[in-house]
């Protein structure tokens, strides 16, 4: 179930979303040309991720940060940078410039934090910027829980592209990562699912005082849960120009007869 766009459009650019993008992306490659062997992309960890152990020896603490913009590679990095943008927009169109970037930084600072308390004399490295896109979903969560999103799936011989509401599709993947979480290792099959679920629940908690300032429970009334601009209406896919072959092929000349 991966989800490849909403249908909440926001009604600015979102600058500071675009920036982020841009940003781990070139950090990416950076690191991928600079870091080219493994005791140097080791050694790069070793200064710039969050190792738990480490912040609870009292170092590394500026991992919190710099470890929001590392990735492992570019799977990693093109799944995080999916969640951006389809929910990082409207989260910034309803914060403002400043106070989405904000929001995003202490999202995950606070996913790092929840990392780190759930397994503090753990010397994995934990990188990515999913903590704090966690925390993006979560305010998004909040503010429009009927918005629609379109989610891509595979079932074996099943592809559809459906319309589900976010708070389904978010609420299963915040499910998802609490039952990874409990009762496996913090980095269980290399990935932080206690960031994850911190993150998203620092982020609901961040964007309370908008949606109190939106008039809170009155807000959801209004709007019924919905974003309260009209939704993007993507329609149905139009039809191909490409005419059809009926079976047994293309018609063909017959070589005896005249050439019109």
């Amino acid at each position: 179930m991966i989800p490849i766009r909403d249908h909440n459009p926001s009604r600015s650019m979102a600058f500071v979303t675009w920036a982020l993008m841009a940003l781990n992306i070139g950090l990416h490659l950076a690191v991928t040309m600079q870091a080219d062997t493994d005791p140097a992309l080791w050694a790069l960890y070793r200064d710039f991720a969050l190792i738990p152990a480490k912040v609870t020896a009292g170092q590394g603490l500026g991992g919190f940060v710099t470890s929001v913009f590392l990735h492992a590679d570019l799977l990693h990095l093109a799944g995080n940078m999916l969640f951006l943008w389809i929910f990082g927009d409207n989260m910034e169109d309803e914060m403002g410039h400043l106070g989405f970037l904000v929001f995003y930084l202490a999202c995950g600072v606070g996913a790092g934090v929840a990392q780190w308390a759930a397994e503090p004399w753990s010397q994995v490295a934990t990188i990515g910027a999913s903590g704090a896109i966690a925390g993006v979903m979560g305010g998004y969560l909040l503010l429009f829980p009927k918005a629609k999103v379109d989610i891509f799936v595979f079932l074996i011989i099943i592809i559809r592209i459906i319309p589900i509401p976010a708070w389904l599709m978010l609420g299963l993947w915040f499910a998802l990562q609490v039952f990874n979480g409990i009762g496996s290792d913090a980095n269980a099959g290399g990935v932080a699912h206690w960031a994850h679920a911190g993150g998203f629940v620092i982020g609901m908690i961040l964007a309370l005082p908008l949606f109190v300032r939106r008039g809170g429970p009155a807000f959801w009334n209004r709007t019924q849960g919905h974003p309260a601009h009209p939704e993007a209406d993507y329609g149905r896919l139009s039809p191909s120009s490409i005419p059809p072959v009926r079976r047994g092929g293309p018609a063909r000349r017959d070589p005896r007869g005249p050439w019109p």
